[in-house]
C-alpha cells in the first residue's frame, strides 16, 4: 500500500482547516491543482493537530501523481486560492 503524502505547510490562513497548519484529515487536490477541501468559515475545524494528508489528486499530469495518489514527500499549499505549490508537470 502506498503512503499518503503529508501536507508540509499550508499558508492559506483563510481556510477553516488551517489552524497552525492543515487540520483536515485528508484533502483533495483538484484538476486545477488547488485544494478543493479549502473552505472559508468563521470557525476552525478538523483534527486537534495539524497532520493533514493528500487523500486524492486529480492532476493526472503531475509528476507526483500515481494512480490518483500523491507520492510527494510533502505537499505545500498556499495563496488565496489554496494552490498546490508542490505541483510539477511531467
Amino acid at each position: 500500500m502506498a503512503a499518503v503524502a503529508p501536507i508540509s505547510t499550508c499558508t492559506t490562513t483563510s481556510c477553516a482547516f488551517n489552524n497552525g497548519g492543515c487540520t483536515a484529515f485528508a484533502i483533495t487536490v483538484d484538476g486545477a491543482a488547488v485544494c478543493s477541501t479549502f473552505i472559508t468559515l468563521d470557525a476552525r475545524g478538523g483534527l486537534p493537530v495539524a497532520e493533514g494528508h493528500v487523500g486524492a489528486c486529480q492532476r493526472l499530469e503531475c509528476a507526483h501523481n500515481i494512480d490518483l495518489m500523491c507520492t510527494a514527500d510533502g505537499v505545500s499549499i498556499g495563496g488565496d486560492t489554496a494552490a498546490c505549490l508542490s505541483y510539477e508537470a511531467n
